[in-house]
This record gives structure tokens, C-alpha cells and sequence, in this order.
């Protein structure tokens, strides 16, 4: 089987560690779970500016390899791998952050990923023909049998796969948003993604 993975807040606390920042840089004091937007401009009422600066700083190699990793994440890729499935994880970080990214991984034992970044939000200064970056026309032409994903917004690149089976891990900033079908499931954490893929 083929597993579509997303990078930021499936393996690692992305958004943890960006309350953090905008706390330091801007005196913004949103806790974790009252992160109520996917777009953080949004959740931290940020200006374009303090925005930009807090994507620059978040996307810092020091910060990246800082993430925690979401419990048991590496382990379950690890024994999906170890049965033979392929696991790919698919970002939506810039291409500029692909090789700290793919040290995190590394570093998290997760060596054996093939790691792809995707524009999916159009915020990329995007490296064409490259080995690492997918374009839009190429994903739509691959499959996957499960995916796993944490953002309302991403739902979209699920259309052309309607058998595919999607994880959705529980964020706040997804509490409140109606799965769009039968195939889609809430995941509290990776034991019970673990559950899902064995059932």
C-alpha cells in the first residue's frame, strides 16, 4: 500500500512551536488550543508583515530541526514500512526548507520516506524540475491508498482518489469542520492511525 503523509502537526507540533514564536516576536499570547485557523495570520491576528516574518522565522533550519515529533509518528511509519508499504511524505513547507526537513526526518529515523514538497497553498518560490518538488500536475497523477492529514484545506488534493482513505489527526483548528465523506475518519492520535490502517 501507498501512504500519503503530511509533514507539519501529523509527524511533528509545528503549530506548538509557532505559538511560541509569535508569542516572542509579537507579544501574541495564543495558546495551542485556541490555534482556531489553519492560516495563522488568522489565529494570531497578525499584520502581512509580522506574518511574513513569522513564516521566515518558523522555516529557520535551527527552528525546524527543534519540532517535536508527534508521538509514536516515526514508529508506525517505521512498521508500515518494515511490511513493505511506501510512505511518502508530501509538504507543504517551501522548497527552501527541504533539506532541514529531510534532516528532521532523518534524525527521526524515518530515512527510508521519500519526502516530496508540494506548492498546495501557492506560497512557494517553486524549483521546477527538481528531484524533491512535486508540481500539481504530477500528484494528480499519483495514487495513494491512505492519507494522512491534519488540514481542512488540503481535502481538496484528495478529489481524484475517491477510494483513498483519510486519516484526519485532530487539531483545534479542525474540531469544528464536517468531514467531507464516509472515507475520512478522526484519528485522536497515531495508536488509533495504527488501528484504522490494521482494521
Amino acid at each position: 500500500m501507498k501512504f500519503y503523509v503530511d509533514f507539519d502537526d501529523c509527524l511533528c507540533e509545528t503549530a506548538k512551536a509557532f505559538t511560541v514564536i509569535a508569542k516572542r516576536f509579537f507579544g501574541k499570547d495564543v495558546p495551542y488550543e485556541k490555534v482556531r485557523f489553519f492560516n495563522l495570520q488568522q489565529s494570531f491576528e497578525l499584520t502581512d508583515d509580522e506574518y511574513e516574518k513569522l513564516m521566515l522565522e518558523g522555516h529557520r533550519t535551527e527552528e525546524l530541526l527543534s519540532y517535536d515529533e508527534t508521538p509514536g509518528a516515526s514508529k508506525v511509519l517505521n512498521e508500515l514500512i518494515d511490511k513493505g508499504h511506501e510512505v511518502f511524505v508530501i509538504t507543504g513547507r517551501p522548497s527552501s526548507s527541504y533539506e532541514a526537513s529531510r534532516r528532521w526526518l532523518d534524525e527521526h529515523g524515518l530515512e527510508r520516506a521519500t519526502l516530496y514538497c508540494l506548492n498546495k497553498y501557492g506560497r512557494d518560490s517553486f524549483i521546477k524540475n527538481s528531484d524533491f518538488n512535486l508540481e500539481l500536475e504530477d500528484y494528480y497523477k499519483m495514487s495513494f491508498d491512505y492519507a494522512i492529514e491534519d488540514s481542512p484545506m488540503a481535502f481538496k488534493f484528495f478529489d481524484h482518489m475517491p477510494e483513498l482513505k483519510v486519516l484526519v489527526i485532530d487539531r483545534p483548528w479542525n474540531h469544528e469542520c464536517e468531514l467531507p465523506g464516509e472515507n475520512y475518519t478522526r484519528c485522536f492520535d497515531w495508536e488509533q492511525i495504527r488501528r484504522e490502517i490494521g482494521e
